[in-house]
Order: structure tokens, then sequence, then C-alpha cells
């Protein structure tokens, strides 16, 4: 299995749905951008690692990292799996230098992973699969818009990205039958650019049936 390093480019809230944001990876070897939509909760974890800032009790997360370290584990790698109707599957993999640094596994949330990742500066990973379903290609992107690593970015820039990762979700879960509604819906509208990414995913889907 071909493991394909990503970056953390951004992090912002969504307008495009509610108490939800966009966590924005990057291909590092690639161009290809990999925005997952994840909770307040889960965002604000990361944020704040980002950002360096020190919260007056430790959260879950940190108080995670804290016991792991105790016990002597280092987290290695986050590696994102799979993507199976509309979510995100991600591993841990941990290493103790007392067994000799033999790594073992532990299932996540991708979003509880990408926490974690930050708090252990680890890389992260995702495999061609992954990258292929959820991924945002070069062309469907603002060319204007070409974020740098960052902790922080604009909440606008990001509208764009974190529609893409909705409509990316949805189509994952969505039936052909139901996706070819969706692009009669958006031809009808005359959203030509929302209908060729949907038109986009249907042929993704018939050529993996």
């Amino acid at each position: 299995m071909k493991k394909l390093e990503l970056e953390l480019l951004a992090l912002s809230e969504s307008n495009a749905s509610i108490h939800s944001y966009a966590v924005v990876l990057g291909e590092k070897n690639g161009k290809r951008k990999l925005p997952i939509i994840i909770g307040s909760f889960e965002a604000q974890a990361i944020a704040i690692e980002l950002e360096r800032m020190k919260p007056a009790r430790p959260l879950t997360h940190d108080l995670f990292v804290s016991m792991a370290k105790t016990l002597g584990a280092q987290l290695k790698e986050v590696l994102i799996t799979d993507l199976k109707e509309g979510v995100y599957f991600a591993n841990l993999v941990w290493v103790r230098q007392e067994e000799g640094g033999k790594p073992w596994v532990q299932d996540a949330r991708t979003s509880d992973a990408l926490a974690l990742a930050v708090r252990f500066a680890c890389p992260i990973y995702t495999v061609e699969s992954v990258l292929s379903q959820g991924g945002i290609e070069p062309e469907q992107w603002d060319a204007a818009f070409d974020p740098k690593p960052t902790t922080s970015s604009e909440p606008d820039q990001l509208d764009a990205f974190a529609g893409l990762a909705e409509e990316n979700t949805k189509g994952n879960r969505l039936s052909i039958k139901a996706l070819e509604q969706e692009l009669q819906d958006a031809l009808k509208q005359e959203d030509y650019e929302r209908a060729a990414r949907i038109r986009d995913k249907i042929e993704q889907r018939r050529r993996g049936s």
C-alpha cells in the first residue's frame, strides 16, 4: 500500500453549514487538496495547538497526549485509510521504545487523529483511493486561492473548499440514480460548475462499479 503524505494547509469556520469547520489537507508531493468537514470541538482542539495557545485546563486531546507520554507511547503517524458513505476513517500508529519500537494500530475518528497529529508533530498520510474520492483537483479550486501552510486562514477563502467537501461527502452517500437527479437539478438551476462536479462523480462511480 503506497502512502501519500499530506500537510495541514488551513482551518476555517464554514459558512456552508452551521457549527462545522473545514480542515484542508494538501498532497505534499502533488497538487490535490483534501477538505474534510469536522465539528467545532475538534476544530477548536486543532486551532489551539496550531496557535500555540495554552488553555487554563487541559483539553481532552491534551490529556490523551499526556497519558500516552507517561506510558512511554509516541504517535508515529496518522493514516487516513478510507472514505465510506461520506465518512473518513483513520488509524493512529503508535510505538513504544520499551517494546523495541514495534508499532501498533488504533482506529480513530479522522478529526481526533488530526488533533493528535498536530500535538505529536507526526506525519499525516492517506492512500490514493481516498484522494481519488474526496480530493479536489487543481481545476476545481479557484486559481487565485493558493493557501500556504499556516495556522489559520480567512473564513471566506475556505467557503468554496467547505462547499466542495460537503458536496463530496454527500456524493459518496448517494446512489448513481440520486446523483443523476442532483445533476438534473443543477442543470435546471444553471449551476454548471456544480453539474460538472456531479457528472464527474457519476463517472467515477461507474468506473468503480
